[in-house]
């Protein structure tokens, strides 16, 4: 059944649509959805795993040319787009936590696709405030951006005379707040569920931790989490390494000259094929949402691999690409009746690998029904000699496709393998079958990351 998503009510909302369509990916993004009672929850619904995120979007322009008190008019701007939404997003997040019904609909026809364990969510509110970006700007020469400065601390006042421009958060309760200029900046540097769950949670620790988190704008803020990085851990994070110290302040200019070195340039550009791997999810999604996937077609369970494939990061992915790509590239160029050409890479988590297998047959066996179905047995086969081979793994995705190099259009087969319990008769099993394929032989190419995240000037 084909599955109709809103693109949001208005420009802003659209906007946010598109960004989270492309953060989150198609199948895992819904804006405008409905409450039980008819009424809207939020202005857009993202589910992943266990992370919900909750986004309001609220833009009001803030005349900065009136000649009422500069102070008067923050004030009710900050009650109306940041305050009010606030509240909204905390009884949006009590009404999830319920358990009652979510729609896409106002009609309320169609329920939300996507499971939300209640019992174990954590949930990320997300106030998105238009308007005050000209006025912020005008307001002082040393703001670069007119963002909005931000600062959690205990809080037990509404904060109704906070100075212009700035927003205090109580910290026991926290909820993140955007604007027009960064808004587009988070979602763009952290456009993979995964890196922007880290961000966020990585926000969230320090908020816990410290007792005051300051800063003048959002993309400050990520700036300084980009050059904070924990060897041990792997992680980016947002403090000092010092952790004597109970207050962090993150001072204007972080992301301008962050944006500008040499290093995120040349990131940006190696990222560039990673975005070959999001171009095959996506499709696959649509044709999900369209109601003309074939095949097991469950790729809301979060065991499809069509879910794995999205648990990966942005610096991942770009590994994941190139392999791909060059695994493209070596297919032979002189083919016999039916040639295969397979590819092993490993992904972030260590229990984890990407079968990537190109078959390229005659037209008299591509044009055979049974075609299909033989391509997807040759890649089970695959992913089943690949945990042979490798018995760390505990689940194996496959990816089978026509080879690019040789065929004019093409599909992709998908099959994920859950095998973390391994008898002795599924080893024999798979060794029996691949005694005709010979997967895994000496040649095949065996691959793991080197490569780093951010690409140094050299």
């Amino acid at each position: 059944m084909a599955i109709k998503k809103s693109k949001g009510v208005n420009d802003s909302e659209q906007f946010l649509a598109d960004l989270c369509e492309r953060t989150f990916l198609k199948l895992w993004s819904y804006p405008n959805p409905y409450k039980d009672d008819g009424h809207e929850l939020c202005d857009l619904l993202a589910v992943f795993e266990k992370h919900v995120f909750i986004f309001f979007d609220r833009d009001k322009n803030l005349d900065h040319t009136s000649e009422k008190d500069p102070q008067v008019l923050w004030d009710r701007w900050k009650r109306n787009v940041i305050d009010a939404q606030i509240k909204t997003a905390h009884g949006a997040e009590r009404y999830i936590a319920s358990g009652r019904l979510i729609y896409l609909d106002g009609k309320r026809q169609v329920l939300f696709p996507l499971n939300i364990d209640v019992n174990n969510m954590v949930v990320h509110k997300i106030i998105v405030a238009h308007g005050a970006r000209v006025a912020c700007e005008h307001s002082s020469v040393t703001n670069i951006y007119g963002s909005l400065a931000i600062q959690y601390s205990n809080s037990t006042t509404d904060n109704l005379t906070s100075p212009l421009f700035h927003i205090y958060i109580d910290k026991n309760n926290p909820v993140h707040v955007f604007d027009s200029f960064n808004l587009p900046i988070l979602l763009n540097e952290l456009d993979t569920v995964v890196d922007f769950t880290n961000y966020l949670n990585a926000k969230l620790d320090a908020i816990r931790n410290l007792g005051c988190l300051s800063y003048c704008g959002e993309e400050d803020l990520l700036a300084h989490y980009f050059t904070n990085f924990d060897e041990n851990s792997k992680c980016h994070f947002i403090r000092t390494k010092d952790f004597s110290y109970d207050a962090v302040m993150i001072g204007e200019g972080e992301w301008s000259d962050f944006s500008k070195s040499q290093t995120y340039q040349n990131t940006k550009t190696a990222n560039k094929v990673s975005y070959l791997w999001d171009e095959i999810i996506q499709n696959t999604c649509q044709y999900k949402l369209d109601g003309k996937l074939l095949g097991d077609d469950d790729v809301f369970n979060e065991r499809s691999a069509i879910h794995e494939m999205a648990k990966e990061s942005r610096f991942v992915r770009r590994n994941l690409a190139n392999r791909m790509v060059n695994a493209i590239n070596k297919f032979p160029d002189t083919v016999n009746a039916l040639t295969t050409f397979l590819t092993f890479t490993t992904s972030f988590y260590p229990d984890k690998g990407y079968v990537f297998l190109q078959l390229w047959a005659i037209p008299s066996i591509c044009e055979n029904s049974e075609y299909r179905e033989k391509r997807q047995t040759f890649l089970e086969i695959a992913c089943g000699s690949a945990k042979n081979k490798f018995p760390n793994l505990k689940t194996v995705i496959g990816i089978a496709i026509d080879a690019p190099k040789h065929a004019e259009k093409n599909a992709e087969d998908f099959i994920v393998m859950d095998c973390e319990s391994w008898s002795d008769e599924q080893k024999s099993y798979y060794q029996e079958l691949n005694k005709d394929c010979g997967f895994f032989k000496d040649t095949t190419p065996i691959n793991s990351f080197r490569s780093t995240e951010f690409v140094s000037s050299k």
